[in-house]
């Protein structure tokens, strides 16, 4: 996959950030995000276990299945996860 070019050049300045409450794990963010930053898994126990109980019940519903991001030091900052998501699960945070 080409990389958009209105990236930032640099990485690691910016990451992404799933809400595990949001995430639905359809891997939108997987498909579209060229520096292969995220994978869809089953959820962490302990991310489960911080979800609200509306939260829980949505995971349970999606299989216990989230995007996680691994690799988010390889992140260039396009963008293209936050608008791919149907859930707007994703936001990108200044790494630090």
């Amino acid at each position: 996959m080409s990389t958009p070019e209105s990236c930032d050049p640099e990485p690691g300045k910016l990451i992404p950030v799933v809400d595990h409450a949001r995430c639905e794990a359809k891997r939108d963010c997987v498909e579209v995000c060229p520096y292969d930053v995220f994978e869809v898994r089953r959820i962490d126990d302990a991310d489960f276990a911080a979800l609200s109980w509306l939260g829980k019940l949505r995971s349970v519903v999606h299989g216990r299945r989230t995007a996680y991001t691994p690799r988010a030091a390889d992140c260039h900052a396009c963008g293209l996860c936050v608008t791919s998501c149907p859930e707007r699960a994703i936001k990108l945070k200044r790494a630090g």
